[in-house]
């Protein structure tokens, strides 16, 4: 791992989780929790495979993750946080809504993970109708599903199916995130693809705003 050689904290910071991939192995470990191996390949499409053991060992030497051998049946080695690792989740949770107008643009070979956009919308979404009932919304992108959980002025965003959704899109991931988000109105998403079912009602209690035409 190469130093700034900086007796700077941002600096020192950057020693540790700036070179590439480093982050994003910590994003996929603070979003997924302890992972194998396979699970944070899978999650971070385009590494090297020794670039990938590589970034793991200078993150265990360094302290922010830590290995850990799972019990029967699954027999296998887990990764995961460790507390000064845990440490770094206000920082991705800055990036990702720091990051969020980036993604109005979405270029063809872009990759795309489920889990990716329910850490972004989970950072971003707000309840504006904390006194209504808790509701379900499923989204549908193309990779896994996902639930947005609204209840009590919090939201919850992760990867599964809703059990009684009450409103669902499909289609890409781009309108559906600018339909969210209030970049895009209902009709313009619909024009770009998305399947809307459901009560429109519902998208207003946790939509960005103000819209903006498509």
């Amino acid at each position: 791992m190469r130093s700034y050689e900086e007796y700077c904290a941002v600096a020192k910071s950057l020693d540790v989780v700036g070179d590439r991939w480093t982050l994003l192995i910590v994003r996929e470990l603070a979003l997924r929790g302890p992972s194998r191996y396979t699970d944070l390949r899978n999650g971070l499409p385009g590494i090297a495979t020794n670039l990938l053991a590589d970034r793991l060992r200078e993150l265990e030497r360094a302290g922010v993750v830590a290995r850990e051998d799972a019990p029967p049946p699954i027999a296998t080695t887990l990764f995961h946080l460790t507390p000064r690792g845990e440490e770094l989740r206000p920082v991705l949770d800055s990036l990702f809504r720091w990051g969020l107008p980036l993604m109005s643009e979405q270029q063809p070979n872009d990759a795309v993970r489920s889990h990716w956009l329910a850490g972004a919308l989970e950072q971003t979404l707000t309840d504006h109708s904390p006194g209504q009932p808790p509701i379900e919304i499923e989204l549908r992108p193309g990779d896994q599903p996902i639930v947005i959980q609204i209840s009590d002025g919090a939201i919850r965003a992760s990867v599964g199916a809703a059990s009684d959704p009450a409103a669902t899109l499909t289609g890409e991931p781009r309108p559906i995130m600018g339909l969210l988000l209030g970049l895009l109105e209902l009709e313009a998403a619909q024009a770009a693809g998305v399947h809307f079912d459901g009560d429109p009602k519902v998208l207003e209690r946790i939509r960005g705003g103000p819209p903006v035409a498509a």
